[in-house]
């Protein structure tokens, strides 16, 4: 039975999210503000072409401008701002630049994460939630039998990016522990996608840009690898609920991980397939896929999909939303907006 979200619990609560100006805060952002929370965002720069400023909610938010690896910002974020509760989203999510510039990913992913620990043990003593955004990529690659991931497998990333989700999750749970005892509960999740999501490198706002904008889609790899895909409105309504169980109830979730995903892998030449039908292109798909299987994607996981038992057990999560219902929202989203954030 799914447990409803109360939320009247979060009004008036000061919730600061870092990271706010990607694809999963401003939509965080977003349903917190329906929910009348007030909203503190860490951003490093004004990119305005965002979800946050497309749908102008950086009027209702208090924006501070800044890195995630300068302590010395953050500290007067907890001095200055009263914070309640904390979503640590900050990152650098891009894959292929973690396999150019590796170091920078970690300057981000790593130092950013113990960084802020560190303001929030020195100066967040009101902070009674912090959620902390891993990674299924955390994971590493284990072969298909043992589909899909659980909470319990080790962490054994190799390439740049996944090894720096790993770390930051590490880090996350150290904090967590007898020493600190800071209240975190670390989250992760599959792929999420949705209206928002202006990284264009990802597969599907790459699709949907092609779409709407006329241009050629070019398939990285084979098409062959399987990838778990979460939508953006269950995302959140799951982060909502771990935050707020974690605030009420700290000595049952701190410390805690939590996996999501839809309990399935989908292959990329099926997302792609599900995609150009939604836009009436499939006669678009023989030119996408020809020479396809003569081609290899170096620096990725094959196959990866995500067990969502836990999240089911400790809230009555479970996905919502079917690919296609997700995919029809997404593709309405950006033919309004994709104007203002291309």
């Amino acid at each position: 039975m799914k447990k409803k979200l109360n939320k009247n619990f979060w009004k008036n609560k000061k919730v600061f999210i870092t990271g706010i100006n990607g694809f999963v805060g401003s939509n965080l952002a977003k349903e917190l503000l329906k929910n009348g929370a007030e909203v503190v965002g860490l951003i490093r720069n004004k990119n305005r072409k965002t979800l946050l400023f497309a749908e102008n909610l950086n009027k209702k938010i208090t924006l501070i401008d800044g890195d995630v690896e300068n302590k010395k910002i953050l500290k007067r974020v907890f001095i200055e701002e009263n914070i309640d509760i904390c979503f640590h989203l900050a990152a650098q999510v891009e894959v292929g630049l973690a396999q150019k510039y590796p170091y920078l990913t970690w300057e981000t992913n790593i130092k950013g994460t113990y960084t802020f620990f560190e303001a929030i043990r020195e100066n967040g003593k009101k902070v009674k939630s912090i959620i902390v955004a891993s990674s299924d990529k955390a994971y590493g690659e284990y072969p298909i039998k043992k589909m899909p991931y659980k909470e319990n497998y080790e962490l054994k990333p190799i390439y740049p990016y996944d090894v720096s989700k790993a770390c930051a999750d590490l880090i996350a749970k150290s904090y967590s522990q007898e020493l600190f005892k800071l209240p975190i509960a670390i989250t992760r999740f599959s792929n999420i996608y949705g209206p928002g999501q202006a990284n264009f490198s990802a597969l599907i706002p790459d699709c949907f840009q092609s779409l709407i904008k006329k241009t050629k889609f070019i398939l990285r790899g084979n098409g062959e690898h399987k990838r778990d895909f979460l939508y953006i409105k269950d995302v959140i309504n799951l982060y909502l609920q771990i935050s707020q169980s974690l605030y009420l109830e700290p000595n049952k979730i701190r410390g805690e991980v939590f996996n999501a995903g839809s309990n399935r892998g989908h292959k990329v030449k099926d997302i792609i397939k599900m995609i150009f039908e939604i836009g009436n292109k499939k006669k678009n798909l023989r030119s996408i896929f020809k020479n396809s299987k003569f081609k290899k994607t170096k620096g990725e996981i094959k196959s990866q999909y995500m067990d969502y038992k836990k999240v089911n057990k400790f809230f009555g999560w479970r996905p919502t939303f079917k690919m296609d219902r997700g995919l029809r929202e997404t593709y309405d989203w950006y033919k309004k907006y994709i104007s203002k954030i291309t």
